[in-house]
């Protein structure tokens, strides 16, 4: 069989059966399987293909076509320019959360600006993150203070481990109730050469450092009811990472009850938030009374993404 007649074969069994992004997903699945790039997939269309390949990749076609996600498959996404390992014990890293880790990269930044009186010896925000991630940081500015920040419901480790890799002098601790998820994050660590503190805990249950400069969470936040209805491949996803109880705020509640307790004076926290859920956190926030300096930032399409507010007690 020639390769133009099995890409032609299987994107009409796609298209048969309406799955989203059928070229995309098809041209990822050709690559991983046959290791063909996708700028050099056109001068292959003529080749013969071993018939144990047709075999692996038909197999992989039918989890496709049964909603799991091609990152499951493939068993990779890209997040910050970075390569994470993830499967069905981890939910699938999203751009918009993107938006969270530089928002925390950019609050560390400000902070070691402020306490530094040689403006011109500090990076801005928009100067780190069009860098590489730093690889040598045993030899990057030593004497900056060390920021400590906790990941709260890590899942595959991506905020953190991203986190660690743009910046320099971080303590990044990382927790997550579901040990697989865990698994998977110290496998991340290890990809990504970076160093994190895992804690197996619910919520704050384990967690017994109160020091930290920030608490940053991606937590589940879909409410219960909702998730039945969600695509195939979102329910694919664990339901643990997605399901925030019965109006999606569980997590939240419980985050922001116990997060003064667990950061310095004047700590600040970031989560990401549904894009229908602002003024829900903020209220939490308001109500609690401990926290000021709330914010709201938006992702790339303009949707409520995140909230950022400050200890103030």
């Amino acid at each position: 069989m020639k390769l133009q007649e099995l890409i032609q074969n299987s994107k009409h069994e796609l298209d048969s059966l309406n799955v989203e992004d059928a070229d995309i997903k098809l041209k990822i699945l050709i690559e991983y399987v046959f290791k063909i790039s996708k700028e050099k997939l056109i001068l292959k269309y003529k080749d013969e293909i071993n018939d144990k390949k047709v075999e692996e990749f038909r197999k992989l076609l039918k989890k496709l076509e049964n909603g799991i996600p091609i990152q499951y498959i493939i068993n990779n996404q890209e997040f910050m320019g970075l390569n994470f390992y993830v499967d069905e014990n981890v939910l699938i890293p999203q751009p918009d959360t993107e938006i969270l880790v530089e928002e925390v990269i950019k609050y560390c930044n400000e902070l070691r600006n402020n306490e530094s009186e040689d403006k011109e010896t500090n990076k801005d925000y928009k100067e780190n993150i069009e860098k590489e991630p730093i690889i040598n940081k045993e030899d990057k500015n030593i004497n900056k203070k060390t920021i400590k920040i906790l990941d709260l419901c890590t899942g595959s480790g991506i905020i953190g481990i991203s986190i660690y890799k743009y910046l320099e002098n971080v303590e990044i601790y990382a927790s997550d109730i579901s040990q697989k998820a865990l698994n998977i994050a110290e496998k991340n660590t290890n990809l990504n050469n970076a160093k994190i503190n895992f804690i197996n805990s619910d919520m704050f249950e384990n967690i017994h450092i109160k020091d930290f400069d920030i608490i940053v969470s991606n937590p589940p936040y879909i409410e219960s009811k909702v998730i039945e209805s969600l695509s195939k491949e979102v329910q694919n996803e664990p339901k643990l990472a997605l399901d925030g109880g019965e109006d999606g705020l569980k997590f939240y509640r419980c985050i922001l009850e116990n997060a003064k307790d667990y950061l310095r004076k004047n700590g600040a926290i970031f989560l990401e938030i549904g894009y229908d859920q602002k003024e829900d956190v903020k209220n939490l926030l308001k109500e609690n009374r401990n926290y000021a300096e709330i914010n709201t930032i938006q992702d790339l399409s303009g949707n409520d993404r995140c909230v950022v507010a400050k200890v103030c007690i």
